[in-house]
């Protein structure tokens, strides 16, 4: 890369090109020099201790029209870095750390390309992106991927956990292509400390409720199904995003409580047809916990939970039919797990307990929570945007991509964009059948569909 290419934020020149659209009102954003959280700090303590692991997340925008050129991207990128300042900053200090300005920030070392060798490379380049490594000292990247079809290219981003959670990555993604409302996430009013012995008595017993199944018996957990690569692939598939919010409603649920009783099933045939027994499955559920006042845009305030997913194979009728309920009991047993999740009281506790945990039990708790001794599925979901562009060019599909953990199986990721419910799988190259995955969930929850209409 020549140096002639190179735009920092810094620079005058750095505006949009001219193809990029109107210019959107910046939004308020902190002042520099703030400061890490403790969710922040145990993610680059896993960092430390485990140099050797992807700790990165992130998603896709899959967008319609002609691909911009490097050199307008980086301008374009440049341009929306005003809006969210924790990408131009890096963690410095010891204890008391904080996000400060980067004086040597390049959007050069951030933003990158790859070109597919023709439409049958498609998969390949995206895939080349999803594994490419981050430049020295960066913790995010953008890959441009085009070269597959002459009006189509996607925008991968990826980010360290420790940099970011899916909330805020969320708000990049409104901040450089979306539109509409910057946020779609539920919040409690700003109480103060009104109720305060209550929220306190809730807040420990959350946190002791959370820490204790860490060390449960978790019973039989399968070995290894196979031997990692090293490398990641993706898998995507979509159902109508009303189609889950029927399903849920009809149960007094919400669309994410029918994906994951879509999971649920999925994995079950999943296990069947790859030969990998699954006696029990724990997803690791991560939950926003930003409070009214705190910004989306900096680091982390996320807790993760960790959830039992009715995998068991579906009973069949004594004659040996098959037993059409069973999506429907799936997710019944889903919500009755979830159902106190969506209260005010769970959540302002889970707002409190990640505002005050320390440094050390969180580091704990989170090492813990992401073991496979524990857990062994990641499965996250986010409300993105209702629609987004860049330029003249539309995005007209999105893809999440969750936190694939070492000694778990996959990491699931359900994005809402628009009309459509967007899953994608993230797992190891050698994961048996992971590319069955989507249309096993999409098959899932057409029998969910099927099974509501007959209730």
């Amino acid at each position: 890369m020549s140096d002639s290419e190179q735009s920092t934020v810094s620079a005058p020149s750095a505006a949009p090109a001219p193809s990029t659209g109107p210019v959107r009102p910046k939004r308020t954003v902190p002042p520099p020099r703030h400061p890490t959280h403790s969710v922040d700090r145990a993610f680059l303590d896993l960092e430390r201790r485990r140099p050797e692991v992807r700790w990165d997340a992130g998603g896709i925008a899959y967008l319609s029209g002609p691909p911009p050129s490097l050199a307008d991207l980086r301008a374009y990128v440049a341009f929306r870095l005003g809006e969210l300042p924790l990408l131009t900053s890096r963690v410095e200090g010891g204890r008391r750390s904080r996000w400060q300005p980067a004086a040597d920030f390049a959007v050069d070392r951030h933003v990158h390309e790859v070109v597919a060798d023709g439409p049958a490379a498609r998969d390949a380049a995206l895939h080349t992106a999803l594994n490419a490594p981050f430049a020295p000292g960066a913790s995010w990247g953008v890959w441009l991927v085009h070269g597959h079809e002459p009006d189509a290219y996607a925008l991968c981003y990826r980010f360290l956990h420790s940099c970011q959670d899916g909330s805020a990555a969320a708000m990049t993604f409104r901040a450089m292509l979306g539109e509409g409302e910057p946020s779609a996430r539920p919040l409690p009013g700003r109480k103060g400390l009104t109720g305060a012995p209550r929220r306190v008595g809730a807040a420990l017993a959350l946190a002791t409720t959370s820490m204790a199944r860490t060390f449960a018996v978790r019973g039989h957990r399968p070995g290894t199904a196979f031997t990692p690569s090293g490398e990641r692939r993706l898998w995507r598939g979509r159902v109508p995003v009303d189609t889950l919010r029927r399903i849920g409603a009809g149960r007094g649920g919400s669309a994410h409580d029918a994906h994951l009783a879509a999971l649920a099933g999925a994995l079950s045939a999943w296990s069947a047809r790859a030969g990998v027994p699954l006696p029990r499955v724990t997803a690791v559920l991560p939950v926003d916990a930003r409070r009214a006042e705190e910004e989306q845009t900096w680091g982390n305030r996320c807790f993760a939970l960790p959830i039992d997913l009715p995998t068991g194979p579906a009973p069949g009728r004594p004659d040996g039919s098959r037993d059409e309920e069973a999506p429907l009991r799936r997710l019944d047993r889903v919500m009755a797990t979830t159902r106190k999740l969506r209260g005010a009281t769970w959540r302002q506790a889970v707002q409190d307990l990640v505002r005050f945990m320390p440094d050390r039990p969180t580091a704990w708790y989170l090492r813990r929570v992401l073991s496979p001794r524990v857990t062994n599925v990641m499965a996250t979901s986010m409300p993105l945007a209702d629609k987004g562009s860049l330029g003249e060019t539309q995005v007209t599909g999105t893809a999440l991509l969750p936190l694939l953990v070492p000694g778990h199986l996959f990491g699931v990721g359900l994005s809402f964009f628009g009309d459509w419910a967007e899953v994608s799988f993230v797992a190891d190259r050698a994961l048996p059948l992971g590319e069955l995955l989507p249309e096993l969930w999409e098959q899932a929850v057409g029998e969910l569909e099927e099974s509501a209409k007959r209730g």
